[in-house]
């Protein structure tokens, strides 16, 4: 297992690097650790399960942790993101007022990519100079413009001064860094996405960080990029939100 994000899952799932590595399921009470990955500026985490090497982790508060160690303390994490283990949860947590939110696979790369710009204009955007792209609708994966977790670079390429399409970074902990990418409908099937993910991917290697990519189960399109550019697959999590 990678060793970074053996210890960012311990961060996140309120356990030890030896926890996550083991081959049991980790149940543990919540706790706000400032190095945890930010998805939303909160301190508060109701339930999250992680499914990583054939196990489960899981954090929340008291009462809920305590059902889920019950219920799935030999469970076979490899096949927990099922629909039904999602219908007998999604009951359960609505007793206390919340609902599965999402669920996610995710990506990590380690090796850097050699990248074909097929002749197209690449433009690096940094901190402040991806303020110019607020409110455009059309870099909603790119980029989130929220105080945490911060937008920190974007890649754009360009044609005849065109924008084809956007991968934006964000700082979602110190240790990982979150890639989102956009192609505008009249530059797809050309590779221009998977080309972006590599840019960005090596920007981010570069700065001693490392990359990470989520999807959905159902966005074949997107998997696709995240393999085409190196990254492989790492962990799917799931998160409950307030009804």
């Amino acid at each position: 297992m990678n060793d970074i994000l053996a210890k960012q899952l311990a961060f996140d799932f309120c356990c030890t690097e030896d926890d996550v590595r083991s081959g049991k399921n980790i149940f543990t009470e919540f706790t706000a650790d400032k190095n945890r990955r930010i998805f939303e500026d909160t301190e508060d985490c109701f339930l999250k399960i992680a499914s990583v090497n054939g196990k489960l982790l899981a954090t929340g508060e008291s009462s809920v942790i305590a059902w889920c160690m019950e219920k799935y303390h030999s469970f076979n994490g490899e096949w927990f993101m099922e629909v039904e283990n999602f219908r007998e949860l999604d009951r359960k947590v609505m007793e206390y007022g919340y609902r599965i939110g999402q669920a996610h696979p995710f990506y990590i790369a380690t090796e850097y990519s050699e990248v074909d710009t097929k002749g197209l204009e690449i433009r690096k955007f940094l901190a402040e100079e991806i303020e110019q792209f607020r409110g455009d609708d059309r870099f909603g994966e790119a980029f989130i413009f929220a105080e945490l977790p911060r937008d920190e670079i974007g890649i754009g390429a360009y044609q005849d001064g065109k924008i084809l399409g956007m991968a934006g970074a964000t700082s979602d902990s110190l240790l990982m860094w979150q890639i989102g990418i956009n192609v505008l409908p009249e530059a797809r099937g050309l590779g221009i996405g998977t080309m972006l993910v590599k840019l960005l991917k090596n920007e981010i290697l570069s700065l001693g960080k490392l990359p990470f990519y989520g999807t959905a189960v159902s966005h074949i399109a997107s998997q696709r990029v995240a393999l085409n550019a190196g990254f492989v697959p790492a962990w799917s999590e799931l998160y409950c939100e307030k009804i």
